[in-house]
């Protein structure tokens, strides 16, 4: 099962030439999940060649560098003949924010989009094998992030195990794996806890959008096997980070660390550090001995699962 995170945007408020503002593009298993649109995502996904076959679009806050490219991408699909609905997904009182970029170039599109508000804690989007989830954030203004937690899968099938209890190689495995009893010929009953191991887990991939170090972001990523987090400064600007509501690079060090993540990738880089932003993974690795990545335009990581 593919779990594919392309960055398409890291820039702070202001773009650069190497940073386009915010979007994050997510490729669970053929579904197309779209996590913020700055100006220029839709160029971004040309670019680096994620497609446009997106069904659900998340907004983490109303502000430009992570809303203004919406209505360009809308009227594109638009232009390209798409039928499909879209739903955007924004946080609480934000939806005639984002009903009104819709609309902004004078055009209504005449596929169903669907604008849905949704608050912490809430499930965005639920799906048989994964869902979307609502985390609480602290920016200046109503904002969240999202989590996005596969269901746990199946026990590995001790087939050596089966066979050793008489089962016959053939349909009787798939169904001992798939959670069912089966009888065998002289009535003996083997259950699937016999030869199927413990579920394993599912991976969790956590997107913090704009935000000061908050617990419930730790909460949401415990465990998660990738953290995307808001990075914006350095340790020099930790007044002025706390005063925007950003995280610098050590805070959010620091979060990954209280939540045991195995990989944080830091975004939201200020253009402050256009010219070198390594320093700010020097200072998260301070506060956080796993792996650390700062995140570029067209960075593309493919999420395993633990086991």
């Amino acid at each position: 099962m593919t779990l594919r995170v392309t960055f398409l945007g890291t820039a702070g408020a202001v773009p650069t030439t190497e940073r386009n503002p915010s979007g994050v593009h997510v490729n669970r298993d053929g579904d197309g999940l779209l996590f913020d649109v700055g100006e220029g995502t839709q160029r971004q996904m040309m670019r680096y060649g994620t497609g446009f076959d997106i069904s659900n679009v998340f907004i983490t806050h109303f502000h430009g560098d992570h809303v203004f490219g919406l209505p360009g991408l809308l009227e594109t699909w638009d232009f390209n003949g798409r039928e499909s609905p879209i739903t955007i997904h924004t946080p609480t009182h934000t939806r005639s924010d984002i009903a009104a970029l819709v609309t902004a170039c004078d055009s209504d599109p005449t596929y169903p989009v669907h604008i849905r508000e949704v608050a912490p804690g809430e499930i965005a989007l639920e799906h048989e094998d994964y869902a979307v989830t609502a985390v609480r954030t602290n920016h200046r203004t109503r904002s969240v992030g999202y989590a996005l937690v596969e269901t746990d899968r199946r026990g590995r099938f001790n087939r050596e195990k089966a066979e050793e209890l008489g089962v016959p190689v053939g349909p009787k495995f798939s169904r001992l794996h798939e959670g069912h009893p089966i009888e065998l010929e002289d009535g003996t009953v083997v259950d699937p806890e016999q030869v199927v191991g413990p579920p394993r887990p599912g991976r969790t991939m956590v997107y913090s959008g704009d935000t000061q170090p908050v617990d419930s972001i730790v909460e949401a990523a415990e465990g998660a096997d990738l953290l995307i987090h808001d990075a914006t400064f350095g340790d020099e600007y930790e007044a002025r980070a706390a005063e925007t509501g950003h995280s610098t690079a050590r805070q959010a060090g620091e979060i990954a660390a209280r939540a045991g993540v195995s990989k944080l990738v830091l975004t939201h880089i200020s253009s402050r550090y256009a010219g070198d932003a390594t320093p700010l993974a020097a200072q998260a690795r301070e506060a956080f001995n796993g792996s650390v990545v700062i995140a570029h335009d067209g960075l593309e990581l493919d999420v395993p699962y633990r086991d």
